[in-house]
C-alpha cells in the first residue's frame, strides 16, 4: 500500500462482535463533517442498550434499607468528591463524604515518587474515616478514584503500558482485556478500586492535546475495544469475577464530544450534527455500557455551547434513558464550575442534569454546604439527591465495599511484588512490539544485524519518562529520574542487552557524537510528555523552531551511516524532513516501561532469524501537511500521506520516495501555551516597558531603555547567543516589563487546576524593593501577585524555574476569560533579572512556586 492511496478503512473482526450485536443497535448516520445541526438532542434517535445486569432485589433491599437510615448530610456528602491534596481523612470523618481521588499531581506527602506502602496506608486512613460510626454515622465505606489509565501509573513500580493511541495500532482486543486486567490488579495492591478509564474519545483534531488518549480516529475501532478494556477491568457480568477483589470499577470518557471540539480545542464546543456525535464520538458508550460499566465521566467540553456537565438531554435522557446506564455519573475536575450560572463551590444545575457525583478537588466543602442548603431550599428535590445516592451506593455494594474490609485487609492488598511482575510485564512488552508502526524500510534496512557495531541516540533513547508520557507519575509525566522506573527498561537498555546478548557492540551518545564509527544508528526522539491541554498544538509542526533532531539525523546520514529513526510521540506530526533523513521510520508512539519491546522488532535473533515482525497499523492518518489536522478516514476529501490501516512488514518492500518538505505553514509557529521563548515574544504577542506616568516603550528588539532609564532591556546568553533578556531596574521610579496579547487570551480551562505561568529565569541582585507580578483584563480588570519573597528565596546567578499559580490570579480578581496582559513584571527598587522563556507548566515544571497573595 502506497503512502497517500485513497483507502477505504481496514476492516477486521473483534471477538466482541456477536456479543455487540445483541447488546447495541447503532444505527447509520451521516458522515462526518456534515451539517452541524442546531445542537438539539433527540433521545429516540440513540441506540437502546440491554444492561447486563439483571433485577436485584437484595441488592435494592441494602440501598433501602441503608438510605432509609441515611442524614440530609450523610446524603450530601455521598454525592461530593475531594482531591487527596486538598482533604484529609478527618475530613472525611466530619463530612461523610463518599469519595475520594487522587488526581495527576495528587500523591501522598505531596511526594510525587511516593512509595506504594504510603498509598495504601492513605487508602486505609480514608477507608476507616469512613466507616467510624461514632456520633450515630452510618458506616458507608468511601470508594477511591485514580487515573490509572495506562497501567496503575500514578505509582512507582507499577507497569506502564502504551499509551491508547499505541493500543489502537494493535488491532488486538483481547490484549486490551488483558491490559486491563493486570492494571486492575496493580490498582487494587495500592488500595484503590476505582481508575478513571477508559478513554473512548474519537478524536478528530490530533491537534488536541489529548490525541494519544484515544484508540483511533476510526469510531468502528474504538467501540470494539471499548468493552474489551471493560471487561478487562470490571471482570465480565455474569461471572464470579466480576468487580471482585482483583477487578475495579471503569469510568468511560468523557462524555460526550471531547474528540470533536472547535479548533482541536480541549474543553472547547462540540459543534457537530447530532448524527455525528451520536455515530461518531459516542461509538464506545454503547458497548461499554452493555458490557456493565459502572461509572461515566462527564466531559469539560461543551455541545453546541452547553457544557457536558449541565447538559440534562445527554446526560439523563440519552445515557441513563435511552441507553438503560444503571451506574453513576461522575464530573471531572471542578467541571461542574464551568457549566453556565455555576461555580466550582455552587452548582445544583449538574446535579439537576443528571450528575450523580461532582469531582470537587479543592472545592469538595464549598460544593457540600451549598449543595445541601440548595436540597434544603427545595433547588434540588429530594428524589433527584435519593437517585444519585442509590446509583452510588449500588455500585459501593456491587463493589462488596461494605464487607471487604479496609485496603490492606483486602486479598491483594500490600501485595506489592506484582507491581511490575514478570508476566505483567511481558504483556506490556507485547503491546510495545505489537503497537510499532513501520513507516519507511529503503533498501531493507531493518532488522539490524546485533552481531554489527550500533550506534543508539537521540534525546528520547534513555528516558523512561519521555517514553512514557503524560500521566505517568504525575499529571504532565515531566520531571522524573530513571530512579523513579525501578521495574521499566529504556529503549537503549533493550537494544544494549540484545546485542551484547548476540555478541555485537552497541554505544549510547544521545547527541550522535560517538566514538568508533557504527554500521548503523538507532536515533530514538519525539515530543516531549504532555496532558490534557497542555498538548494542544496550533498544528501538527514537530517541534517548531527547533531542527536538533533533524540536525541529528543529517549529520549522521551525512558521515555515511545508515539510520534508523525511531519517533515517540502521542499523535502523527508532519515529520517529512525527518522521515527523509532516515533509511528507515518506525512510529513508535508513547510506548511506558516496556522499552525493550523495540528491541525485539528492530533487531534480528543472533543466529539471524526474525523474531517478531512488524504488526503494528496506523489507527490515525499520517498527515500529509502540517496544516492537515481533520483529515480521517471515511470522509469525502481524505488525502493523507499514510492512511489509516498503514503498516509495513518484513515482507513488503519498504522503500520510500523523498517526500515534499513544505509544510503548509507559513510564518513562524511556535508551541501554544509558550509566550516568550528563544529570545522571541510567541506570535500574536508583543513585550514592552512601561514606566511610571503611563508611558511605554516597545521592546520586541533588544536593546530597549525607558526615556528616564528606569528599565533597561538587553540580550543576554542562556541556551544560545542572546536567547535570554536581562531586565536592570535602577530604582529612581517604578517600572514594568509586560507580555501584551493581540487579543484577550482565555485560560479559563488552565486556571481549573494546578497550572502555572513557568518563567525561566536568573536573579542577579539583592531584591531591594517591592516587586508584582500582575495580570491585566481591561479596564479596572486584573491582579497583583506579590513576588519580592519569592524571588528573594531564588539562588542568585543561577539559572532556575519559578511558578506563578494561575488559581493566584483569579483568586486576586483577574478575568481570565479575557486577559489582556499576560504578565507584568513591576519592580520599585533596584533589581536585575534575566529571563529565557515564559510558559505554561505544570508542578513538575517548576523548581520554585510563588505562593498566593494569603501565604506570602
Amino acid at each position: 500500500m502506497l503512502p497517500g492511496a485513497r483507502v477505504p478503512g481496514i476492516r477486521f473482526r473483534f471477538p466482541l462482535a456477536a456479543a455487540l450485536a445483541l447488546a447495541v443497535a447503532l444505527p447509520g448516520g451521516a458522515a462526518p463533517g456534515q451539517d452541524a445541526g442546531d445542537g438539539r438532542i433527540h433521545p429516540e434517535r440513540w441506540p437502546q442498550v440491554q444492561w447486563p445486569l439483571p433485577p436485584d432485589p437484595a441488592l435494592e433491599r441494602q440501598v433501602e434499607d441503608l438510605l432509609s437510615r441515611m442524614s440530609l448530610e450523610e446524603k450530601v456528602g455521598q454525592v461530593v468528591q475531594g482531591d487527596i491534596a486538598s482533604i484529609t481523612p478527618e475530613d472525611v470523618r466530619r463530612y461523610r463524604l463518599g469519595s475520594i481521588l487522587a488526581g495527576g499531581s495528587s500523591d501522598p506527602g505531596g511526594r510525587y515518587n511516593a512509595p506504594p506502602a504510603d498509598w495504601l496506608a492513605l487508602a486505609d486512613a480514608f477507608y476507616e474515616a469512613s466507616m467510624d460510626t461514632s456520633g450515630g454515622h452510618n458506616a458507608i465505606p468511601v470508594i477511591f478514584g485514580i487515573d490509572a489509565v495506562h497501567g496503575q501509573s500514578n505509582v512507582v513500580g507499577a507497569t506502564l503500558f502504551p499509551h491508547n493511541i499505541g493500543l489502537g495500532a494493535t488491532r488486538n482486543p483481547e490484549l486490551i482485556r488483558q491490559i486491563g486486567r493486570i492494571t486492575a490488579i496493580e490498582t487494587r495492591t495500592t488500595g484503590m478500586e476505582w481508575t478513571f478509564a477508559p478513554t473512548v474519545a474519537v478524536p478528530q483534531d490530533d491537534r488536541w492535546g489529548r490525541t494519544y488518549e484515544g484508540y483511533s480516529e476510526d469510531p468502528k475501532l474504538v467501540a470494539g475495544y471499548a468493552a474489551a478494556m471493560v471487561e478487562g477491568l470490571q471482570g465480565k457480568p455474569g461471572t464470579p469475577e466480576f468487580l471482585d477483589a482483583h477487578h475495579v470499577a471503569s469510568s468511560v470518557k468523557h462524555f460526550l464530544g471531547d474528540g470533536g471540539t472547535t479548533d482541536g480545542r480541549d474543553q472547547g464546543d462540540t459543534r457537530v450534527s447530532e448524527e455525528e456525535l451520536r455515530d461518531v464520538h459516542g461509538a464506545g458508550y454503547p458497548p461499554a455500557v452493555a458490557a456493565g460499566a459502572q461509572i461515566v465521566m462527564a466531559s469539560f467540553n461543551s455541545y453546541h455551547g452547553t457544557k457536558l456537565h449541565g447538559h440534562k438531554p445527554l446526560l439523563t435522557d440519552v445515557l441513563k434513558g435511552r441507553m438503560n446506564f444503571g451506574g453513576f455519573v461522575v464530573g471531572d475536575w471542578n467541571g461542574h464550575g464551568q457549566v453556565a450560572g455555576c461555580t466550582k463551590d455552587d452548582c445544583p444545575a449538574a446535579l439537576l442534569a443528571g450528575l450523580d457525583l461532582y469531582m470537587a478537588p479543592d472545592s469538595w466543602k464549598g460544593v457540600y454546604e451549598s449543595t445541601l442548603a440548595a436540597v434544603k431550599a427545595g433547588t434540588i428535590p429530594m428524589e433527584r439527591l435519593d437517585d444519585a445516592v442509590r446509583r452510588i451506593l449500588r455500585v459501593k455494594f456491587r463493589l462488596g465495599l461494605f464487607t471487604a474490609g479496609k485496603p490492606s485487609q483486602r486479598p491483594l492488598g500490600g501485595r506489592f511484588e506484582l507491581l511490575g511482575a514478570p508476566e505483567h510485564r511481558a504483556v506490556a512488552r507485547q503491546a510495545v512490539r505489537e503497537s510499532l508502526v513501520l513507516l519507511k524500510n529503503n533498501g531493507g534496512l531493518l532488522p539490524l544485524d546485533p552481531r554489527k557495531r550500533l550506534l543508539v541516540a537521540g534525546s528520547h533513547a534513555n528516558d523512561v519518562g519521555r517514553q512514557s508520557g503524560g500521566w505517568t507519575l504525575n499529571w504532565q509525566g515531566t520531571g522524573t529520574t530513571r530512579a523513579d522506573y525501578p521495574n521499566a527498561d529504556t529503549i537503549w537498555e533493550g537494544i544494549q542487552r540484545a546485542v551484547q546478548a548476540a555478541g555485537g557492540s552497541v554505544e549510547l551518545a544521545e547527541d550522535g557524537r560517538y566514538t568508533r564509527r557504527p554500521d548503523a544508528a538507532i536515533v530514538v526522539f519525539g515530543e516531549e510528555p504532555y496532558a490534557e491541554f497542555q498538548g494542544d498544538l496550533a498544528n501538527l509542526l514537530y517541534k517548531p523552531g527547533d531542527d536538533s533532531d533533524l540536525e541529528l539525523l543529517r549529520r549522521l546520514k551525512a558521515d555515511g551511516i545508515p539510520v534508523v529513526a525511531v519517533f515517540i510521540s502521542g499523535r502523527p506530526l508532519w515529520v517529512n524532513r525527518e522521515i527523509n533523513a532516515a533509511d528507515a521510520f518506525v512510529a513508535a508512539w508513547l510506548p511506558g516501561s516496556e522499552g525493550a519491546g523495540v528491541a525485539d522488532v528492530l533487531l534480528r535473533t543472533a543466529d539471524g532469524a526474525i523474531a517478531h515482525d512488524f504488526k503494528g497499523k496506523l489507527s490515525f492518518s499520517w498527515p500529509r501537511r502540517a496544516d492537515q489536522y481533520r483529515n480521517n478516514v471515511g470522509q469525502p476529501d481524505y488525502d493523507p500521506l499514510f492512511p489509516y490501516g498503514y503498516g509495513l512488514t518484513y515482507a513488503d518492500k519498504g522503500d520510500l520516495p523523498p517526500l515534499p518538505e513544505d509544510s503548509g505553514i507559513r510564518g513562524e509557529a511556535a508551541p501554544v501555551g509558550v509566550y516568550f521563548v528563544r529570545g522571541r515574544v510567541a506570535a500574536g504577542m508583543a513585550m514592552r516597558l512601561e514606566d511610571a506616568g503611563g508611558g511605554a516603550v516597545p521592546a520586541d528588539a533588544v536593546p530597549a531603555a525607558l526615556p528616564d532609564r528606569s528599565l533597561a532591556l538587553r540580550g543576554v546568553d542562556h541556551n544560545a547567543q542572546e536567547d535570554a533578556r536581562r531586565m536592570q531596574w535602577s530604582g529612581q521610579a517604578p517600572a514594568a516589563v509586560a507580555l501584551l496579547a493581540e487579543r484577550p487570551q482565555d485560560l479559563s480551562r488552565e486556571t481549573n487546576g494546578d497550572v502555572l505561568l513557568v518563567l525561566t529565569l536568573r536573579r542577579e541582585s539583592a531584591v531591594a524593593g517591592a516587586v508584582g507580578a500582575e495580570g491585566d483584563c481591561g479596564e479596572d480588570c486584573g491582579a497583583s501577585l506579590p513576588l519580592q519573597a519569592a524571588l528573594a528565596r531564588l539562588p542568585e546567578n543561577a539559572w532556575t524555574t519559578l511558578g506563578l499559580p494561575l488559581k493566584c490570579f483569579a483568586a486576586a480578581g483577574a478575568d481570565m476569560t479575557r486577559l489582556q496582559t499576560l504578565l507584568r513584571l513591576r519592580a520599585d527598587g533596584p533589581l536585575a533579572l534575566s529571563v529565557s522563556r515564559v510558559a505554561l507548566g505544570s508542578l513538575s515544571d517548576a523548581e520554585h512556586v510563588a505562593g498566593c497573595p494569603a501565604a506570602n
